[in-house]
């Protein structure tokens, strides 16, 4: 009976119909034996001429957590995630708060929150996930060491009212601090100065002034802050101030509700 060989990849003709074949054998069988795999699809090149490259953009920002955007309409960013230290004070309402700590947990960051008001984070807790990779909620006084670290970062949240005491936990490489004021108090000129990042929401017309007047600001944005919507901030940072207004995405307004000053 008669039989037949097989031809060896190696055999093929230059001229055969092979995905790739041309010269130096680098056709089907030669990608094969050097363990590229099988050619994928081929497509024609897309190409764009001189007039239609000056059309694209691409927003960049920096890398942190989006608290809204500008008066621009560009996305504001608050860069939480750092290799220092790193306080902020927020004297406004709780849904901010919750906003941010629920978008730093989606940038990968850890959140502990120290509260005297547990009941008002349990849905943020269910929502997020407890334990060392989501959202934990600690009484006041009781936030253990986190472990922060380049590849673990940790937000931690300290809602704890109107005279926070100081904190077991402070601000750490990797580890960042936003402290919650729902209004001024006795303390917060004192936090107001050591903060890095300072966010003021709508407070009455003596609370303003008395802002204005430790931050420095123009008589023009301390006479506004009276006057803020819900969901507006006044974020300052040294040689740096934005209105940021934050608007909830269809998942944070289902847990969250809509923005508002007072909770």
């Amino acid at each position: 009976m008669a039989t037949t060989t097989p031809a060896s990849p190696s055999a093929t003709p230059p001229s055969s119909p092979v995905p790739g074949g041309g010269q130096g054998g680098r056709g089907l069988g030669a990608r094969l034996r050097t363990g590229f795999g099988l050619l994928g699809p081929r497509h024609p090149r897309h190409s764009v001429s001189l007039q239609q490259v000056e059309a694209l953009f691409l927003p960049v920002g920096d890398d942190g957590v989006v608290a809204g955007v500008n008066a621009q309409g560009r996305p504001a960013v608050l860069g939480v995630n750092r290799p220092t230290p790193y306080d902020m004070l927020l004297i406004g309402g709780l849904w901010t708060a919750q906003v941010l700590a629920l978008r730093a947990a989606a940038t990968g960051a850890r959140v502990a929150v120290e509260t005297g008001r547990a009941q008002h984070w349990t849905q943020l807790v269910q929502a997020v996930g407890g334990g060392q990779s989501g959202m934990t909620v600690h009484e006041v006084g009781r936030v253990p060491p986190q472990g922060a670290s380049a590849g673990g970062p940790v937000l931690v949240i300290r809602d704890c009212g109107m005279r926070p005491p100081r904190g077991r936990v402070t601000s750490a490489p990797w580890q960042s601090v936003l402290t919650l004021l729902p209004y001024l108090s006795p303390v917060a000129p004192r936090l107001m100065r050591q903060a890095m990042l300072v966010g003021v929401q709508r407070v009455s017309p003596d609370e303003a002034t008395e802002i204005g007047r430790v931050m420095g600001l123009p008589r023009a944005e301390y006479e506004a802050l009276p006057g803020l919507p819900d969901g507006v901030t006044l974020w300052c940072a040294e040689g740096d101030r934005q209105y940021v207004m934050t608007q909830p995405t269809d998942a944070e307004a289902g847990l969250l509700g809509m923005p508002r000053r007072v909770d």
